[in-house]
């Protein structure tokens, strides 16, 4: 088995919400995140997928200490990322990197490309002079840019050119771990793969590992090793990106990628008809339900759900899932996947589920 890279353990972040002016009171939180525990291997990709608002962009944010987290701990080759001080986390940056969701919001206006993509080499003192300009046009020319590129600013660039702006700054001083924010969400389709593969090239040549945060089934299952699927600020279910999407298990896991669509019009229409159709709203991070943070939304719910919170458990093949339908003693596992949902080669299988006792 691979060597851990990265390893979150009851990772917390609760976001004060305070009333007043000069004597400002805390009056509540905003549970954006609640106890997450997995972990990332050399080397892989690890897809991390959800609703808008369940936490997955304040989780890599977490990972990396661009915000503080409330409670628990971050191991980044068995060193506490979250214990570290000031110096040791600025040299720890030249081996975790980002690349930020929105292209058009994270490059400097004011900054030509060659500037943007030096900033980090001249922070961390690894080229000066003409190293550093001959480093820069490697780079450029690394992600498909004219190294001649780097005189330009970055409203001259459309949204593809500006994300691979964004990787080249984030490959700059040869990180080992990069989290992925949502990096194509912005662009167009026909841009999306063209940065997908220029990742998915750059992951085997340098031996980068990932954390590919994204709102796309069908991108997550392409790049993705493992996926890790989020609600509401809770890890649902993890698994390898082959057997979730063939055997998907927890009732969430299976409402979404019964959403996924497909090119063919009429299996479309086949599938739509046994769409899993969630029922309410998500529930308000500031008050959470009790017990399962799904249950409200859930159609098999039973009466635990309502009052205990699942553990996150392996129910076999290093398939981990937090639902009371696959505890021992429990209603027994799903042997298939929800109506609508897509096994591993792309055919849609469908089984039945457990009746709700609740």
């Amino acid at each position: 088995m691979s060597e851990t890279l990265v390893e979150v353990k009851g990772l917390v972040k609760h976001f004060p919400i305070t009333r007043g002016i000069l004597f400002q009171k805390q009056v509540g939180a905003v549970q954006a995140v609640n106890g997450l525990n997995f972990d990332i291997k050399k080397g892989e990709t690890l897809g991390l997928v959800g609703e808008s608002g369940c936490g997955k962009s304040t989780t890599g944010r977490l990972i990396l200490r661009l915000i503080e987290p409330t409670a628990g701990v971050v191991n980044f080759e068995g060193r506490n990322v979250l214990a570290m001080g000031k110096e040791e986390l600025r040299k720890l940056r030249r081996e975790m990197q980002i690349v930020f969701q929105n292209p058009y919001a994270s490059l400097d206006p004011r900054m030509t490309i060659g500037d943007t993509i030096a900033e980090p080499l001249r922070v961390h003192k690894t080229h000066s002079g003409p190293d550093l300009t001959k480093r820069v046009r490697e780079l450029l020319d690394r992600v498909g840019l004219n190294p001649s590129y780097a005189d330009r600013y970055p409203h001259e660039f459309s949204g593809g050119q500006r994300q691979r702006i964004g990787i080249a700054r984030a490959l700059a001083i040869n990180p080992k771990f990069v989290i992925c924010d949502e990096p194509v969400s912005a662009l167009d389709v026909s841009v999306q793969a063209q940065v997908l593969n220029l990742m998915a090239d750059l992951q085997e040549e340098f031996g980068l590992t990932y954390l590919f945060i994204a709102h796309n089934l069908s991108t997550v299952q392409h790049i993705s090793d493992r996926v890790a699927v989020m609600y509401l600020g809770n890890m649902m279910e993890l698994a390898s990106s082959t057997d979730l999407y063939a055997n998907p298990l927890h009732p969430y896991t299976q409402a979404l990628l019964s959403a996924v669509p497909v090119p063919d019009p009429e299996e479309m229409k086949e599938r739509a008809k046994k769409r899993v159709i969630l029922t309410g709203d998500i529930p308000s991070p500031t008050n959470p339900p009790a017990g399962c943070v799904f249950h409200t939304r859930c159609p098999y719910v039973m009466d635990v759900c309502r009052s205990k919170i699942p553990p996150f458990r392996d129910v076999g093949n290093l398939h981990q899932v937090a639902c009371h339908l696959y505890e021992p003693g429990g209603p027994k596992a799903m042997p298939g996947v929800a109506a609508g949902a897509m096994s591993g080669d792309g055919t849609e299988v469908v089984s039945k589920v457990p009746k709700s006792e609740g």
